[in-house]
C-alpha cells in the first residue's frame, strides 16, 4: 500500500514571513487565485460545542472532492479552558496539521493568543462580537453568540450560525453547506434540526450584509471521490472486529475510549461481546479469559491504565496465552497531561512485565495501516500463543484524516495451532505445553475431550503441572521466549519512501510521525534534498534485517519521536552500532509540523 502526498508549500518561510505570493494565493486583495490548501483553527471554551465548527467545515470540504485532516486540542475537563479544532483541507492527500492557519474563528479571548501567532500572511480572523478582539487588517467581527441568543434561544448555537457566515467569507457551495447542516444534526430531534438551519441561515445573512458577497478567500474543488473520515481508533476497532475478535474489555481512558465506543456500537451485530469494566486490572484478565476460552480476544488503554496490566501481561507470556492490547500513547508520566500527545511509552512497551516475558510491539502509522494491523495482531497472537501489543498515540487515535475503503479482501485470519475435536483425538497424548521445534505447543479449548488447559501464572511442566526442575526452566523459559525469535518472519515489513538510490538523508519514523515526516520530505526534495523514510511498523523485536540496509544506504539518519530520551533510537542502537543515528525529538504535547523537521535537517541536528 504506497500513498503518494504532494505539498505545495515550497519552502518553511511562508509560516513566519509574508510574501506576495502567500497574500494572493489565500485570496488576499485580489482574490484571483484560489487555494489548494487551506487550514481553519477554530478556538472558544471547552464544552461550549467550538469543535462542532471544525466538524462542519470537515465534513463539508469532503463533500467537495478534497482530502481532509483534522486536529483537536482539548483540555481534560468537562467545561471551560481553551478547546480548539483545526481542519484541513486540501486538494492533494495530507496526513499532517499545516504549519500555519488561513482562517481562526474565536469565540474565546484565548483562542486568539493561541491562533493569532500562526495565521498565514492573508488569513482572516472572525470574531465573537465583545467576547474577543484582536488587531491586524483582516479582522472581522460578528455577534455570533448574541444573536443565537436572541433569535435562536441558546448562545450554543453560535457554532452553526459561525458556520454559516463562513460559508459566505469562504465562498462555499451554500446548498452543500446547509445539507451538511441537515445530515450532522438531522437524526437529532426536529427542533434542533430546525434551530440549527435557523442558526445557518442567519449566519449567511449576517455575513453576506457586512461582508458582501465576495469571499475572502476561496478554495479549489477537488477530485477525491468514496472518502470516508476516519481516526485511528474507528479503523482499528473495525479491522479488529474484520479480523475475527470477538471479545473486548475496556475502562474508558483518554484517548482510547473511541475504540472502546466503536467496538460497543458494531462487535454485538457480529456475535461478538464488549464489557466495559471497572478498572484496567479487570480489563485484561477478562480478555485473557476470553482467550483462554477460545476467542479472539483484546483490550484497549493509555499510559496510566497500560501501566496497571503489567502483572497480566506476564500471566499471558507465562500461560502463553494470546491476546491483543492496543496502548493509545499520550503524554506523561503518572496522569501527565490526559489529551496531549507523545509515544513515550516504548520501552514500557517492550519491556514491562515482572520478569522477562516474550511479546511482540507493532505500531501502524495511518488510518488504513491500523486497520490492516488489527487482524495482523490477532493471527501474530494466536500463531505464536503471546501477547501483541499495538502501539498507537493520541494524534493517530484521535485525528481524523481522509480514507478511501478498506481492503477487506485483504484480512486474513490465521488461528495457529488451535485444534479441533477430531485432530485432538488423534493424538495418543496431548500436553498443553508440549516442547516443539518452533517452541509453539498445539492448543485446545478448555473442555474437549481428551484435553487439558492448566494456565498458572508458575513455572511448569509441559503438563501445566507446577515445578521448579532447573532443567525445566531453562527448556521453558527458551521455550517461551524462542516464540518472539521465531515469530520474526511473520512481523509486519517497514514502508520505505522515498528515493532509493540518490538519498543521503534517512528517516525512522513510528506512529502519527508518518505524515509530517511525508510532508517535509516533500519540501526538503523541492530544495534539493532527496530523502528515504523507514516507516517502521514493527517495534519489538527491533526489526534489524531491514533496519541496517536501510542504515546503510545514507549518510545521516533521523530517528522522529515524541519522547525526552529518544526511546525507539535507543532501542536501535542496542542492536545496530551507527553514528549517523541522530534523534529529531519533541515532548511538549503537539504533533510535529513538516517545518519543524525540516529544519531540523537544515540545521544539522
Amino acid at each position: 500500500m504506497m500513498l503518494q502526498v504532494e505539498i505545495m508549500t515550497k519552502s518553511t518561510s511562508t509560516a513566519t514571513s509574508p510574501s506576495t505570493e502567500s497574500k494572493s494565493a489565500a485570496g488576499g486583495e485580489s482574490g484571483t487565485k484560489p487555494l489548494r490548501d487551506i487550514s481553519l483553527l477554530v478556538g472558544g471554551q471547552g464544552g461550549d460545542g467550538t469543535l462542532t465548527v471544525a466538524d462542519l467545515l470537515a465534513r463539508y470540504f469532503n463533500s467537495q472532492g478534497l482530502y481532509i485532516y483534522g486536529t483537536r486540542r482539548i483540555l481534560s475537563r468537562i467545561r471551560g479552558g481553551l478547546a480548539a479544532g483545526a481542519t484541513r483541507a486540501s486538494v492533494d492527500p495530507v496526513w499532517a496539521q499545516k504549519g500555519t492557519h488561513d482562517v481562526l474563528v474565536a469565540f474565546y479571548q484565548e483562542a486568539v493568543t493561541f491562533g493569532q501567532k500562526d495565521l498565514s500572511p492573508g488569513g482572516f480572523i472572525l470574531l465573537d462580537e465583545k467576547v474577543a478582539t484582536a488587531e491586524g487588517e483582516r479582522v472581522y467581527s460578528l455577534p455570533l453568540s448574541l444573536t443565537a441568543a436572541s433569535s435562536v434561544g441558546n448562545g450554543l448555537y453560535k457554532n452553526t450560525l459561525s458556520y454559516g457566515a463562513l460559508s459566505v467569507m469562504l465562498g462555499m457551495d451554500r446548498t452543500a453547506a446547509r445539507g451538511v447542516v441537515e445530515k450532522r444534526f438531522g437524526k437529532m430531534s426536529a427542533e434542533r434540526l430546525t434551530k440549527n438551519l435557523t442558526a445557518f441561515d442567519l449566519g449567511v445573512e449576517m455575513a453576506s450584509k457586512q461582508f458582501g458577497e465576495k469571499p475572502l478567500i476561496r478554495m479549489e474543488k477537488g477530485a477525491a471521490s468514496g472518502l470516508h473520515m476516519f481516526n485511528g481508533n474507528r479503523a482499528a476497532a473495525l479491522g479488529f472486529i474484520v479480523g475475527g475478535a470477538r471479545f473486548f474489555s475496556g475502562y474508558p481512558i483518554t484517548p482510547a475510549t473511541p475504540l472502546l465506543e466503536t467496538m460497543q456500537e458494531y462487535l454485538p451485530q457480529f456475535g461478538g461481546v464488549v464489557r466495559q469494566v471497572e478498572d484496567e486490572l479487570s480489563a485484561i484478565n477478562m480478555a485473557l479469559g476470553a482467550a483462554y476460552a477460545g476467542v479472539r480476544a483484546m483490550t484497549a488503554t493509555s499510559g496510566p491504565g497500560f501501566a496497571l496490566m503489567s502483572e497480566a501481561l506476564g500471566h499471558a507470556g507465562m500461560a502463553e496465552i494470546p491476546v491483543v492490547i492496543v496502548d493509545c500513547q499520550r503524554v506523561g508520566p503518572s496522569t501527565g497531561q490526559p489529551t496531549r500527545h507523545e509515544q513515550s511509552d516504548v520501552l514500557t512497551a517492550v519491556f514491562m512485565s515482572h520478569g522477562e516475558s516474550p511479546r511482540v510491539v507493532i505500531a501502524p502509522g495511518f488510518t488504513e495501516d491500523a486497520f490492516n494491523m488489527a487482524p495482523v495482531a490477532l493471527n501474530l497472537a494466536e500463531r505464536w500463543q503471546m501477547p501483541v501489543i499495538m502501539l498507537m498515540d493520541q494524534a493517530l487515535c484521535e485525528n481524523t484524516v481522509s480514507s478511501p475503503d478498506f481492503d477487506l479482501a485483504s484480512v486474513r485470519v490465521d488461528r495457529g495451532k488451535l485444534l479441533t475435536e477430531a485432530e485432538l483425538q488423534k493424538m495418543d497424548v496431548y500436553k498443553r505445553y508440549q516442547f516443539t521445534d518452533d517452541g509453539v505447543s498445539p492448543r485446545v479449548v478448555p473442555g474437549m475431550k481428551g484435553g487439558q488447559y492448566q494456565a498458572t501464572g508458575n513455572e511448569h511442566d509441559e503438563w501445566g503441572h507446577v515445578t521448579i526442575n532447573l532443567q525445566n526452566r531453562n527448556q521453558m523459559m527458551a521455550k517461551r521466549m524462542g516464540h518472539v525469535e521465531h515469530a520474526k518472519a511473520d512481523l509486519p515489513p517497514p514502508l520505505i519512501w522515498g528515493e532509493e538510490k540518490s538519498a543521503k538523508v534517512g528517516f525512522i519514523g513510528f506512529g502519527s510521525t508518518y505524515g509530517p515526516i511525508r510532508e517535509a520530505q516533500t519540501i526538503l526534495d523541492k530544495e534539493g534534498v532527496t530523502t528515504r523514510f523507514y516507516q517502521a511498523r514493527t517495534i519489538w523485536p527491533v526489526p534489524v534485517d531491514t533496519l541496517q540496509p536501510f542504515l546503510d544506504s545514507v549518510d545521516v539518519a533521523y530517528v522522529v519521536e515524541h519522547n525526552y530520551m529518544g526511546q525507539f533510537a535507543m532501542l536501535i542502537k542496542e542492536f545496530i552500532k551507527d553514528p549517523k543515528i541522530k534523534n529529531i525529538l519533541k515532548y511538549d504535547g503537539e504533533s510535529f509540523r513538516a517545518h519543524e523537521i525540516v529544519n531540523a535537517v537544515q540545521g544539522g541536528q
